[in-house]
């Protein structure tokens, strides 16, 4: 009886252990998951701000390109104004 008891302690302990096992093995693939869902959602901010600062970019060029053309559009209503000043004149 002593014999079968011990069988069965171990038995049961070599159970628990599978068991607990099996339940490491749960949670690890829990956090792994969790883990590549975070990896995921970080990638997509990171290139979210990449395209922002290219977006940003691109702006910044534009309002360079379209402050040359007012400096410019300036400058030639600066002439028309005198040309029309010396055409009154004669």
């Amino acid at each position: 009886a002593a014999r079968a008891r011990g069988k069965m302690a171990a038995g049961g302990a070599a159970d628990a252990q599978a068991r607990f096992g099996h339940s490491v093995k749960g949670l690890l693939t829990e956090k792994v998951t969790s883990c590549g869902t975070d990896v995921i959602a970080l990638t997509k901010q990171v290139l979210k701000g990449s395209r922002s600062a290219e977006l940003l970019g691109q702006a910044a060029r534009n309002m360079v390109l379209q402050e040359d053309a007012i400096l410019h559009s300036e400058d030639s209503l600066r002439k028309m104004a005198i040309i029309t000043t010396h055409l009154q004149y004669q």
